[in-house]
C-alpha cells in the first residue's frame, strides 16, 4: 500500500549550536515540508526521485556510507542507518516533492530524513518512538552523509506542535512544549531569506564543533553544559575557543531568559535578547556574514523588536519578532536596503509554528 509521509522545516528562535554542547534551545517548525511518497515492493532497491532534480537514482538496500551522493545521500542514509540498527527496509519506489528551501538554514535535509524515515516505518509497519527516530535521522546526517550536526533540527521536525515551541534539553533528551503565539499579542513572526546559501558539510560548521570541544578539554568537563559561570573560561588556553565556549555558555542562558519571557508574552524582552543572540553569533563565535548582519541591523532599525540569524550560519535567513503594526514596513525597508546595498532581494514572509512530521 502506498504511504506519504510529511515532515516540516524548522526555525531556532533561540539556542544556536548550544545542541551538539549538551545544551539548550527553543525551534518551532515550520509550515513548509517535505512529503515523500512511498510505494514498497519486493525487491532489494529502492528507486527515488524528487522534484527538484532530473532523473531517478537507485540506493541499493545494503548501501554502504558515502556511496550515494547528493540530495539521494540523505535518502540512502536512512535506509543504511535503519538497516545498521536492525529494522527492515522494504524495496519500492519513492518520489519526493517539497518547499521547504535547500541552503537556507531552515533543515531542509532534516525535514527529507524525517519524512523518509516515517515513510519507511509506515510501510513496514514498524513503530519507533521520536527520539529514536531523531538519532537515527542524525545518523544518517552524521555518518552516512558526513555533516556533523546535532539532534536540533531532527527533534524540532518530528515533535513540532501548532502555536508550540519546543524547549529541547540536550543533556538529557527532553522536549518541552512552550506556547508560542505571537500572532495573539499583535506581534508578527518574519522569516527573511537572505537567499545566501550555505552548506554544513564539513568546513566552518565543523570547525566550530571541535573548537566547542578543544575548550570543554581545556575545562577538563565532558561539554560546555557543565559549566555555568563565564569567568571559569579564564582557563581556556586558545582566546578563539574561549570566545566560541562564552558563546554557548551565554546562549544557554538566552534560552531560558527567552523561554520566561515568552511566559509573560512580554515580546519586547523575547526581541531584545534575539538581537543579544545575534550579536553572540556575530563577535564570539563568527558565524554570521557581513550580509546577514545587514539584514538583522536593518530589521531593528525599521522598528522590530529583534532580530536574528537562525541555523547553522554563513547564509541562510534571519528571523525577526515586528509589532503588526510595523510588519509592512519593516519588510519594505528590508527589501529596500539590502538590495542598495547590492545584495539579492529578500524573500520576506510571516510565518508560525505548525505541525510536525505526520502521515498523511
Amino acid at each position: 500500500m502506498t504511504v506519504r509521509y510529511a515532515a516540516p522545516g524548522r526555525i531556532n528562535l533561540i539556542g544556536e549550536h548550544t545542541d551538539y554542547n549538551s545544551g539548550l534551545a527553543l525551534p518551532i517548525a515550520l509550515p513548509q515540508r517535505t512529503v515523500v511518497t512511498f510505494a514498497p515492493e519486493r525487491g532489494d532497491a529502492i528507486t527515488v526521485s524528487s522534484d527538484r532534480a532530473q532523473g531517478s537514482v537507485r540506493i541499493p538496500l545494503g548501501t554502504v556510507a558515502g556511496e550515494v551522493c547528493g540530495w539521494a545521500g540523505y535518502v540512502a542514509g536512512v535506509i543504511w542507518a535503519m538497516r545498521a540498527a536492525g529494522y527492515a527496509v522494504p524495496g519500492g519506489t519513492m518520489s519526493i516533492s517539497s518547499d521547504v528551501e535547500i541552503g537556507s538554514g531552515l533543515a531542509s535535509s532534516a525535514a527529507l530524513e524525517c519524512a523518509v524515515l516515517g515513510a519507511l516505518t509506515s510501510a513496514a509497519g514498524v513503530s519507533i518512538d521520536r527520539i529514536e527516530q531523531a538519532r537515527l535521522a542524525q545518523r544518517a546526517e552524521n555518518e552516512y552523509v558526513g555533516a556533523p550536526t546535532g539532534l536540533l533540527d531532527q527533534l524540532a521536525a518530528l515533535f513540532g506542535e501548532p502555536s508550540t515551541a519546543l524547549l529541547i534539553d540536550f543533556r538529557d533528551l527532553t522536549v518541552r512544549p512552550v506556547s508560542f503565539d505571537p500572532d495573539a499579542r499583535g506581534v508578527a513572526l518574519l522569516l527573511i531569506d537572505s537567499r545566501a546559501r550555505h552548506s554544513n558539510v564539513g568546513g566552518e560548521y565543523a570547525a566550530r564543533r571541535a573548537s566547542c570541544e578543544r575548550a570543554a578539554a581545556d575545562l577538563q568537563v565532558s561539554s560546555l553544559r557543565e559549566v555555568t559561570d563565564v569567568a571559569a573560561l579564564a582557563a581556556i588556553s586558545d582566546p578563539v575557543n574561549a570566545r566560541r565556549a562564552r558563546h554557548v555558555l551565554t546562549e544557554n542562558q538566552r534560552v531560558m531568559d527567552f523561554v520566561a519571557a515568552l511566559g509573560k508574552s512580554d515580546f519586547v524582552e523575547a526581541g531584545r535578547i534575539m538581537t543579544a543572540s545575534h550579536v553572540s553569533m556575530r563577535d564570539n563565535f563568527r558565524i554570521t556574514t557581513e550580509h546577514i548582519d545587514l539584514i538583522a541591523d536593518v530589521a531593528v532599525r525599521a522598528g522590530a523588536l529583534g532580530a536574528r540569524m537562525t541555523g547553522g550560519g554563513f547564509g541562510g535567513c534571519v528571523i525577526a519578532l515586528v509589532p503588526e503594526a510595523r510588519a509592512d514596513a519593516v519588510m519594505g525597508e528590508l527589501r529596500r536596503a539590502v538590495t542598495a546595498a547590492g545584495h539579492p532581494w529578500p524573500v520576506v514572509t510571516r510565518t508560525y509554528a505548525a505541525q510536525g512530521a505526520c502521515l498523511l
